[in-house]
């Protein structure tokens, strides 16, 4: 599993002294644990009446909703460069590049833009999108095929340009 390999390389990273590649793995396995907390939380809710064990099991996360997170926790970093960049702190620029540069390793391969434009002719075809109110349907019929594969706002902007067009 995902997050078995995260840990690994997180105690691999320790005894090599790697201190960028140590303090992402922390954060990275800090999220993971969060999100499982909330799972954990959201099924007591549901179901008082699971044991501890039961709990603990159910709660664990699939290697997709560990994705998920290095997902989400890419996107942060991706956001985070452009705020340094546009203040003109390139030297905190760099450091999210390669903590972003560490996430990738754990994301599948990214589409490229032509492979997304491919996929967005493919979707507003089968929706029969014309116009602009039609962007939720084809978004609808995208998004799980490009999960985790493909940045949303730039699937989001390719859509936007082809409905314009």
């Amino acid at each position: 599993m995902l997050k078995e390999k995260i840990l690994q390389n997180l105690n691999t990273a320790l005894k090599e002294k790697k201190e960028l590649e140590v303090s992402v793995l922390r954060m990275l396995s800090a999220a993971i644990n969060n999100r499982e907390t909330e799972k954990r939380t959201k099924l007591w809710r549901e179901k008082p009446d699971f044991s501890p064990e039961d709990l603990e099991k159910e709660s664990k996360l699939t290697d997709e909703e560990v994705m998920e997170v290095v997902s989400a926790e890419a996107k942060k970093r991706r956001e985070s460069i452009e705020g340094f960049q546009k203040g003109n702190r390139q030297e905190m620029a760099e450091k999210e590049k390669k903590e972003l540069e560490m996430l990738g390793k754990y994301l599948p391969e990214q589409l490229s833009e032509e492979e997304i434009k491919k996929i967005v002719q493919e979707a507003v075809s089968k929706v029969g999108a014309k116009e602009m109110r039609d962007m939720g349907k084809v978004m609808q019929e995208l998004m799980p095929k490009v999960k985790g594969k493909a940045d949303g706002a730039l699937v989001s902007k390719i859509v936007k340009g082809s409905l314009e067009a």
